[in-house]
């Protein structure tokens, strides 16, 4: 993968573990909760799962399969089977909410769903653009 990509890949993970965390303290804020109770492993297990999530997308927008929702779910069951199976040795570590697999699911659908409607748009003004002008 060449420089460009890389740093392409860090920005857009950089941003979304950003926005996700300022939502997360501005929920909690709101909610008068003044420190975050799961501590710092909630931030690395957040970091892991936005991990997971980026290299899905990477896969969403690389493979070779088409159509495209075909390539966008060859993408998401693994990486949504992996980071239930990241929440479940999270368990061996601490014990889980009870809605743990649920909120999991919710948040990395939701992420996965939105950057897949980002990409489709992308994918159709592209070619919309390159595609020659019938007359």
């Amino acid at each position: 993968m060449s420089k460009k990509l890389w740093i392409s890949i860090v920005s857009v993970y950089s941003i979304i573990y950003t926005v996700i965390t300022l939502l997360n303290s501005v929920l909690y804020l709101n909610h008068g909760i003044y420190e975050d109770p799961s501590g710092n492993w909630h931030e690395l297990d957040r970091a892991i799962i936005l991990l997971i999530g980026v290299a899905a997308f990477y896969l969403c927008t690389n493979l070779p399969v088409k159509p495209l929702i075909f390539r966008y779910a060859a993408a998401y069951v693994p990486s949504l089977l992996l980071a239930f199976i990241y929440v479940w040795f999270s368990g061996l570590r601490e014990e889980l909410a009870r809605t743990a697999y649920r909120d999991i699911w919710i948040n990395f659908t939701g992420l996965f769903i939105l950057l897949c409607i980002v990409n489709t748009v992308v994918c159709v003004y592209k070619k919309k653009r390159t595609s020659p002008l019938k007359e």
